[in-house]
């Protein structure tokens, strides 16, 4: 088994940290976009009506992911399929019938070969 080490940040990377970039899409919303010291995006937004709502989702990131918690919905996800449901099942809807696929075209029949006249005897 062969486990990578955690990632040390360089020099560079402990003294320069990562930058939010705003920009104006076509539909002209706002989003931003949480850039790595070696330019690559690591987080996107949603689209906001204007500048002052992207700044204010900025301003909220950066307060709340410096405390955040990881969930690792994976781990709970793999346990709770081994175990058995506690809650009772939920009322039935009537499925949809399945969507007719179309037929698998027939391969066309076989001509029945002519017949030949019988070759004459001498």
């Amino acid at each position: 088994m062969n486990a990578e080490a955690p990632h040390q940040p360089s020099e560079r990377e402990a003294l320069v940290p990562g930058k939010f970039m705003i920009k104006k899409g076509p539909t002209g919303k706002f989003r931003f976009s949480l850039v790595s010291t070696n330019g690559q995006i690591v987080a996107s937004s949603q689209a906001y009506e204007n500048k002052a709502a992207a700044m204010r989702g900025v301003a909220s990131v950066q307060k709340l992911a410096a405390g955040a918690r990881i969930v690792d919905l994976t781990v709970a996800a793999a346990a709770s399929a081994a175990k058995p449901a506690a809650k009772p099942a939920a009322k039935k809807v009537a499925a949809k019938p399945a969507a007719k696929k179309p037929a698998a075209k027939k391969p066309a029949a076989k001509k029945p070969a002519a017949k030949r006249p019988a070759a004459k005897k001498k």
